[in-house]
């Protein structure tokens, strides 16, 4: 589905002719619970002549965070219909917390879908705060609206397309720091709404040789300079956990490579943002339990962000020279699968003992780092689904943060500024004593068997390929990379599109 277009008006919001307009309703639980028209709303308030709290109460609002109560406005003002989103309590500052307008935004723009036209007029103050609350509202709206086109082939009677065009308040129209974050915006959408997409295809759709043409495809046009290695590229240069993931599938894997460089800068600073792109994980030789194996389609979504967030720094044009490599391979059982035991020499050199073939994300993103590594990245931020002791001891919100402390907090503090909450791990050494082989430099996982610490367990072996003096971040997002619930905030059922807004903002952070 394309995009919705922006722009910003300032035009009385009781005057805007649109379909639907949405405003901000807070609780006062010190006031019994009243309601209060968040800012932006005054016109519209006072054109219901004081009355307009009460009926939304009458409706059933509360004014809880991410709450939706429709209104007809029965011509009242120029909009037919005003659509109230609980933002929680009267904020003690200007404005709400911006994760709470980018939810609430979500979740009023995706219940408006079949409307055409919607302006939202909601807190934007005329202060310091003004960018950031713009750009929550700004990527609420452009992601809760979002809907994978799907493959039906029937159409669908009930079917309400998204929002085609959004109108955003704010008090000055002609700033330049606002029509900087609408393009911003633009593009960060472009790029999550994209990962989303790949995240969400089919896997017979999307296996490694078709993933690696869609974002070829993709790039085309962007100024990114692009590098794909086949499968027998990949033997040749020693990509020795890729090719041993990748060869029990008669679809070949592929290392893509996505590299920009910001023009008029001496000496830029180098990141790589590495990503694992399996594009259906059954386990291999070691597979999984039927239950819910569908879901591992969404098993490239560390690449799908990745590959994302590199067309949108193309576009947003970054002073920082970065490279993604996306690491794709299927990970299937056939007689020319990998095997337990079996022995791989990794690109660095460092050879690994086998132990669970459903542990391939760590093998093909050990070769991605080490390959960022050779290409001389002074940070390495790296995001795969990698482990479901993510999920048991983060949930499905939070990802498993890990690495070298400039780089985690790096990461951390990024995903506190856009709403993508990582949660740093320690990296033990006891884990990394299970993990000694008897033949080998490393074991794959515990060499016990022992599931204890998994999550730490994956950051421990991807340290291996980590470069003396290189700064990295291991992001693990197996919760929040893929939503398997109903639509919430401006999250959607199945991919999310996390971290791409991370990267994006840590970029920014080091630029």
């Amino acid at each position: 589905m394309s995009q919705p277009s922006l722009s910003l008006v300032d035009t009385d919001p009781a005057e805007l002719a649109v379909d639907a307009i949405v405003i901000g309703l807070h609780s006062q639980p010190d006031d019994g619970g009243a309601l209060l028209p968040a800012a932006g709303a005054e016109s519209i308030a006072a054109a219901f002549d004081g009355k307009l709290t009460s009926t939304l109460a009458l409706l059933g609002a509360s004014g809880a965070p991410g709450e939706v109560t429709k209104l007809a406005t029965l011509g009242t003002i120029a909009a037919p219909l005003v659509v109230a989103v609980g933002l929680g309590d009267e904020p003690s500052g200007s404005a709400p917390e911006p994760e709470k307008l980018r939810r609430g935004t979500g979740a009023a723009v995706r219940a408006l879908a079949g409307s055409g036209t919607v302006a939202l007029a909601l807190p934007v103050p005329d202060d310091g705060d003004a960018p950031g609350v713009l750009r929550a509202i700004l990527e609420g709206a452009l992601l809760g609206g979002y809907k994978f086109a799907g493959y039906k082939t029937k159409a669908q009677p009930n079917r309400r397309e998204p929002v085609a065009a959004l109108r955003v308040h704010v008090p000055d129209a002609g700033d330049a720091a606002a029509g900087a974050e609408v393009a911003r915006a633009e593009s960060v959408g472009r790029a999550v709404r994209l990962a989303r997409d790949w995240v969400n295809m089919p896997p017979n759709q999307l296996r490694p040789p078709q993933f690696a043409e869609a974002v070829v495809a993709a790039a085309q046009g962007s100024g990114l300079e692009v590098e794909v290695l086949d499968f027998e590229q990949l033997k040749a240069a020693g990509y020795g956990g890729i090719v041993a993931v990748g060869q029990g599938s008669e679809a070949p894997p592929r290392l893509v490579r996505l590299s920009y460089v910001p023009e008029g800068v001496d000496s830029p600073r180098k990141v790589a943002l590495v990503g694992k792109g399996i594009t259906f994980d059954t386990g291999g030789i070691s597979i999984k339990p039927t239950a819910g194996m569908w879901e591992m389609k969404s098993d490239m979504a560390g690449a799908a962000a990745v590959g994302a967030a590199m067309l949108a720094i193309a576009a947003l044009k970054p002073s920082v020279a970065v490279s993604g490599y996306l690491a794709m391979a299927e990970n299937m059982p056939s007689g020319s699968a990998y095997r337990p035991g079996d022995v791989i020499t990794m690109f660095n050199g460092k050879r690994v003992e086998v132990f669970n073939t459903d542990a391939e994300g760590r093998m093909v993103l050990g070769d991605a780092i080490a390959r960022a590594c050779a290409d001389g990245a002074e940070y390495v931020l790296e995001a795969s689904t990698l482990t479901g002791g993510q999920v048991i001891a983060l949930g499905k919100r939070i990802a498993g943060l890990m690495g070298s402390d400039a780089a985690v907090e790096l990461i951390r503090a990024a995903g506190d500024k856009v709403g993508e909450q990582a949660w740093p791990m320690p990296l033990p050494e006891e884990v990394r004593k299970g993990m000694e082989s008897d033949i080998a430099d490393i074991c794959q996982t515990n060499s016990n068997l022992d599931r204890a610490g998994h999550m730490l367990q994956g950051g421990v072996f991807l340290r291996e390929f980590v470069a003396d003096g290189v700064e990295w971040a291991h992001i693990d997002i197996a919760g929040p990379g893929y939503h398997s619930g109903e639509a919430t905030g401006y999250w959607t059922k199945g991919g999310t599109g996390v971290p791409v807004r991370t990267l994006l903002q840590a970029i920014d952070d080091l630029a």
